[in-house]
């Protein structure tokens, strides 16, 4: 398939070669016909660029680094001795032996007879630019990674050692510092605002591919707000500047001389450029790079909810107005700020703090970025009313796994009856056992699906529990009949269910009322 690349260690001539996936290898035949299509038609006039981008690279070049960063570690199997397969059940008895023996031989080694182990090197070369004259240097996390020995090259060949003031995985960043030269100052340049840039605006990115440091390579602005599915804060600046391996953590500028995105990952099916870059918008890299630097950690606001998308479908049965929007709450962690808050599973986040939620990837960004003990007006739709909740925010931990809210509802009574594609029934003692379901799950069983059946297309399967219907808990079948026959004298199209997994985990799903 088609992969994000983010690899710049690769030396000079060893980009890896990635398989093209089905669907985009069909996106390339369609481009690829329509080419051959209108090969008759007159050819468009380019749009013309700046007469020369000479000036806007001396300007910056000096600030542009290289990185090259090394990590050692011992070489498996490098002891005298019998070599085993890894992970055969007779090597952790080998290893124990020659750690005490020292390997055949008697070796000529450290204490104890030990046979002196051979090392391994590992390098990577990537890109960085300064940020600040008395050494500061920001490039991707990626870039370094574990290593223990990286330094900086400055754009006239000088080499500085560097350590690492801190690194974000979430984002992909990382700052350094290193000393300055005596001889001469650091050159700096300065971030730009990355929410002004519009898809055809003209960038250029300078780095160091393939190891070729100083690299000059321009283009424009390809599309804003691209999710590439490797983070939970997505938010990329897509470029057609040549950006390959080894470009990784550099810069991209504007027309101003001005850092507008960090060059981080290509979409390619050669590991060369094929015109699809990302790069870290610089509105999204800043808060995160003044962390590390003042900090060096990220601490990021935390709200306490799990969210999911809005749809045509759950818009329409939450009576929604103005369509599809906003972040559905499938989950409230129990000792989280929105439970404090009194947020609830259903609401549809509008707005945070002021910034409105066009859909659910917004609102983990925006929470990240804001900070921690802030408090913010968050503002949500329940059951047709716009409502404002005042939030403080705690920290996100790494470690955290968001607790959902807890369901509990009176016993059910038990009986069986058919809706919406759906055989239902009331929870019973049997039924736990059978689904497996946890005693905290409360709610109305699955327990057949029409094959046939929007709810089957909606992936409802046995086993599963509806725990609400159009925002109100359910108890027995009964009363999701109930429900349903009421929101149908509404003129309602659609229902909104909250379905929950046997073991608690809760979504909601859309189904028509035709």
């Amino acid at each position: 398939m088609h992969s994000v690349a983010r690899a710049p260690e690769a030396p000079f001539g060893r980009a890896k070669a990635q398989p093209l996936s089905r669907a985009r290898s069909l996106m390339a035949a369609i481009l690829v016909g329509a080419s051959v299509a209108t090969a008759a038609l007159p050819v468009p006039a380019f749009a013309k660029g700046p007469a020369s981008l000479a000036d806007l690279a001396d300007q910056v070049t000096d600030a542009v680094v290289n990185i090259s960063a090394s990590t050692t570690v011992e070489a498996r199997g490098s002891r005298a001795g019998p070599q085993v397969p890894p992970g055969t059940p007779f090597e952790d008895l080998f290893e124990e032996f020659f750690n005490r023996r020292g390997g055949r031989g008697g070796g000529g080694g450290g204490g104890d007879g030990e046979a002196p182990r051979a090392q391994r090197k590992s390098n990577s070369l990537g890109s960085g630019f300064i940020i600040d004259a008395a050494g500061l240097v920001v490039t991707n996390n990626h870039v370094i990674g574990d290593a223990n020995d990286i330094q900086v090259i400055l754009h006239d060949g000088t080499k500085l050692k560097a350590e690492i003031v801190g690194k974000d995985s979430k984002i992909d960043l990382a700052v350094l510092r290193v000393k300055p030269p005596a001889d001469h100052p650091l050159k700096a340049v300065p971030f730009g605002n990355s929410d002004k840039m519009r898809p055809g605006d003209w960038v250029i990115a300078i780095g160091n591919p393939f190891g070729l440091g100083g690299s000059v390579s321009a283009g424009i602005v390809s599309a804003r707000g691209r999710n590439i599915e490797s983070g939970p804060y997505d938010n990329y600046i897509q470029t057609d500047a040549a950006i390959n391996k080894g470009n990784s953590g550099g810069p991209l500028f504007n027309m101003d001389g001005e850092v507008i995105g960090i060059n981080t990952a290509i979409l390619s099916p050669t590991g060369g450029s094929v015109g699809i870059g990302f790069a870290v918008p610089s509105d999204t890299a800043k808060p995160v790079i003044d962390q590390l630097r003042d900090f060096g950690e990220v601490r990021r606001g935390w709200l306490g909810v799990r969210i999911q998308n809005v749809d045509d479908a759950t818009a329409e049965a939450l009576n929604l107005k103005g369509g599809p929007r906003g972040a559905l709450v499938a989950g409230v962690d129990e000792k989280g700020p929105a439970k404090t808050a009194g947020i609830e599973v259903g609401d549809v986040i509008l707005k945070f703090n002021g910034a409105p939620v066009k859909a659910s990837g917004d609102l983990p960004r925006i929470v990240a970025s804001t900070p921690v003990g802030q408090k913010v007006d968050v503002v949500v739709m329940r059951k047709g009313e716009e409502v404002t909740k005042p939030v403080t925010l705690g920290r996100l931990e790494d470690s955290d796994k968001p607790q959902l809210a807890n369901l509990r509802q009176p016993e059910p009574e038990s009986a069986t009856r058919q809706a919406l594609g759906l055989n239902l029934s009331g929870m019973t003692d049997d039924l736990r056992k059978k689904y497996s379901i946890k005693d905290t799950v409360k709610g109305v069983v699955v327990t057949r699906v029409d094959p046939n059946s929007t709810a089957a297309d909606k992936r409802i399967q046995p086993g599963e529990v509806i725990v609400e219907v159009g925002q109100e808990a359910v108890n027995t079948p009964a009363d999701v009949t109930k429900r349903i026959d009421a929101l149908k004298k509404d003129g309602r199209k659609s229902v909104l269910l909250l379905v929950a997994s046997a073991t608690g985990d809760v979504r909601f799903v859309a189904l028509g009322l035709d």
